[in-house]
């Protein structure tokens, strides 16, 4: 029997890893369809979004965190020509995006299995570096956000892509509709059970992550954390956030 919403969401704070490993680890194989439901179909627009600033970085050395099934590592590699290695909590999740670079053929992406707040990396390691979806499943997102630039050179480029909460009054009742019938009536038709538990989860959690850590607050943890020039970029009215920076020089 799967716990109510609102205990869900109290795991997915109290415990965020072992939340996080649970809830995708039956869904691998069919991962990126999900994202396509779970970003109402905008999600290859907004990882564009994302990868287009780190394009333009020209890196030769780049690290996706929270890779999942490797869709943003093989994006990077393809648009970049970098050395991509993608990291992430779960090992179903790295396995199938393993399957998925060699399927590709692709030599430049390596996967690996770990933590976001305690990278295997040493300082300022990588050019550029992504993370997808990340924030909502870890215990501290300012620490984490410190961690992230740690293992980035001075003047490399940071970007990341998140769910978040369209604005009231008119868009927010459509978002919420989506999010507590459409979403996971949609997941239960395509996935069953498991994916059904994810769409009941996704909206709740997205809500209670923005009322803890607003949008400002997100840029304040990047600033604090030691980047600079930091933009945001609401994304489908709001239902996604694409964040910019760069680490400080010296």
């Amino acid at each position: 029997m799967r716990p109510s919403m609102d205990t869900a969401v109290r795991r997915s704070r109290q415990e965020p890893n072992a939340f996080a490993r649970d809830l995708f680890d039956g869904l691998p194989r069919r991962y990126d369809l999900l994202e396509e439901l779970l970003s109402f179909g905008q999600n290859r627009r907004w990882r564009k979004a994302m990868v287009d600033p780190v394009v333009q970085a020209r890196p030769r050395r780049v690290l996706d965190v929270a890779t999942g099934t490797a869709g943003v590592a093989l994006v990077l590699a393809a648009r970049t020509g970098a050395e991509v290695t993608g990291i992430d909590l779960t090992e179903e999740m790295v396995r199938r995006g393993r399957d998925r670079v060699a399927g590709a053929g692709e030599k430049r992406v390596r996967l690996v299995v770990g933590r976001a707040e305690q990278l295997p990396f040493d300082d300022a390691s990588f050019d550029a570096l992504t993370f997808t979806y990340l924030l909502r499943y870890v215990a501290d997102p300012a620490a984490t956000v410190r961690e992230l630039a740690r293992v980035v050179r001075p003047g490399g480029v940071v970007a990341s892509l998140e769910f978040a909460v369209p604005p009231a009054p008119i868009w927010l009742p459509a978002w919420r509709l989506y999010t507590r019938i459409g979403l996971p009536a949609a997941g239960l038709v395509t996935g069953g059970r498991e994916w059904a538990h994810v769409g009941r989860f996704l909206g709740p959690s997205i809500e209670e992550h923005y009322r803890r850590h607003p949008v400002a607050e997100h840029v304040a943890m990047w600033r604090e954390a030691g980047l600079v020039d930091v933009r945001t970029r609401a994304m489908s009215l709001g239902g996604g956030l694409v964040m910019q920076g760069r680490r400080a020089d010296g």
